[in-house]
């Protein structure tokens, strides 16, 4: 189905300034718990197929622990993908390409439903959306999260229910909240006081919206200070601390068309532990007391986002789900006992954790230069298809396939092809001594906040995605051609 253009009209609204009361609130303590050994999510539980791949002590031995779980080495120094060979794959579609193993995604959503079996589990579309992946997404059950009018009319237009879709971000645009009004999304996300007045003023007479609080909880997390969205002096979210989530819960209490249906909070990205979670969970659960007391409702939602660690090399750590699930669920049901508050229905927002490890990004090098002690081998990418090195200082492990070596390995650097010094793919990684130009590279873990982080700096055509599954590879997004970017030059 094609995506139809969805125009909409809103007036700007004008809004009195207004004052927060702070509150003060003391700082929390995570209590131990005892964890219970776990199968964990890096292995795809859910999945009980004997040809789904090698066991796990042979694919670490493999160098393929954190690459799907299809992944299989092959003859002549190839790897395979959900049964699909990355060297015929580069051949037949052209480098860079990004594969997505279909099957992976799957499993990754299904274990997700395991281990949160009374939650609603909302995949985060930032992390990567397409009409395949809606599609894949809606048959598991699950939700969708988005974050724009783009995001929601590529999903609508598909075919996915709009009650199951949130919408949040914290500027949202009058264009984002009236078509999230008009397509009848199940829950906005309100991240300003000033925007609160702004949906009101939107929402047509005689309905009312639900909507949700982002709170600020105050708690540090995440892999990198760009990707840690629960402290203060950050743009999201409205603070506990300050008094500014409470001042907007009263703000959307008094608004006819609006429906506060429960709190959220995302406390940041590539949370490798579960302590912050059971943190943000204590607080919120004080909060959600706090406004039983004040306003006598209880609200019945509460939502913790995301922001679940993958490993991008072997031995990173991981946010392992079911120990998050079991610690999130006995701190929510211990602190809703203390404090006599029934037991809200809880949300969670993956997005990394479901689609990052299922994506293998290929490469082609085109050129490899040694100056003094540093080897620079050059792809025929680079920032513009991945700028997570260059922004949140990941680290990947590429790997050359397509050809047998017996060479030595020998440290390099993975460098893209574009006019910026910072335009590194990896640094200090192993590759064989030998690697020549026209050589392949594979990048796992590449599933995710790649094309949907991509440019068009250089004017370099952003790659395409490729869905394999069970030895067949078909395109869900072709390569951009230069005529793409040519047509929307209309200055002449």
């Amino acid at each position: 189905m094609s995506i139809q253009e969805l125009p909409v009209q809103a007036q700007p609204v004008q809004e009195p300034p207004v004052q927060a009361q702070p509150v003060q609130e003391p700082p929390v303590q995570a209590q131990p718990v005892r964890e219970q050994p776990v199968q964990e999510l890096h292995r795809a539980p859910g999945t009980d197929s004997a040809d789904q791949g090698a066991p796990a002590d042979a694919r670490d031995a493999e160098g393929l622990s954190v690459w799907p779980r299809s992944a299989r080495p092959e003859p002549h120094g190839d790897v395979s993908v959900g049964g699909v060979s990355l060297t015929e794959a580069a051949d037949r579609f052209g480098t860079p390409l990004y594969l997505l193993d279909e099957q992976e995604v799957r499993e990754r959503c299904r274990a997700y439903r395991t281990a949160f079996p009374d939650a609603d589990i909302l995949y985060a579309a930032k992390a990567f959306l397409s009409r395949a992946m809606a599609h894949w997404i809606q048959e598991e059950g699950l939700g969708l999260d988005v974050c724009s009018a783009g995001e929601l009319a590529l999903a609508v237009t598909t075919g996915f229910p709009p009650e199951k879709i949130v919408l949040h971000g914290n500027a949202k645009s009058p264009e984002d909240l009236s078509t999230a009004l008009r397509l009848g999304v199940g829950r906005i996300v309100v991240d300003s006081t000033s925007e609160i007045t702004r949906l009101a003023a939107l929402t047509p007479p005689g309905t009312r919206q639900p909507v949700m609080v982002r709170v600020t909880p105050g708690i540090a997390a995440g892999g990198h200070t760009k990707i840690r969205t629960g402290t203060d002096g950050q743009k999201f979210g409205l603070s506990l601390t300050d008094g500014s989530a409470q001042h907007a819960v009263t703000r959307i209490l008094d608004q006819p068309h609006l429906e506060l249906v429960g709190l959220h909070c995302h406390i940041g990205s590539q949370v490798t532990t579960v302590k912050p979670y059971v943190a943000a969970v204590r607080r919120m659960t004080g909060l959600l007391a706090r406004i039983r007391d004040q306003h006598g409702i209880a609200l019945p939602q509460l939502n913790i986002g995301g922001g679940h660690a993958i490993a991008y090399r072997p031995g990173e750590e991981h946010l392992n789900i079911s120990a998050l699930a079991g610690r999130v669920r006995a701190e929510l049901e211990d602190g809703c006992a203390r404090a006599h508050l029934p037991l809200p229905r809880l949300t969670v927002e993956p997005g990394r954790a479901i689609v990052g490890p299922a994506g293998v990004a290929v490469y082609r090098v085109l050129a490899v230069k040694r100056t003094g002690t540093h080897t620079f081998v050059a792809v025929d990418g680079g920032m513009s298809d991945n700028p997570r090195p260059a922004l949140h200082g990941v680290r990947y492990a590429p790997r050359l396939i397509g050809r047998p070596t017996t060479a030595p390995p020998r440290l390099a650097t993975v460098v893209g092809r574009h006019c910026e010094a910072g335009d590194i793919l990896a640094d200090d990684v192993a590759l064989p001594g030998d690697i020549h130009p026209g050589d392949l590279l594979a990048v796992p873990a590449a599933g995710a906040y790649h094309l949907s982080m991509a440019s068009g700096y250089n004017l370099i055509s952003r790659p395409p995605v490729i869905a394999v599954s069970n030895g067949t590879a078909r395109t869900l997004v072709r390569r951009e051609s230069q005529d793409d970017m040519n047509r929307r030059d209309v200055g002449l």
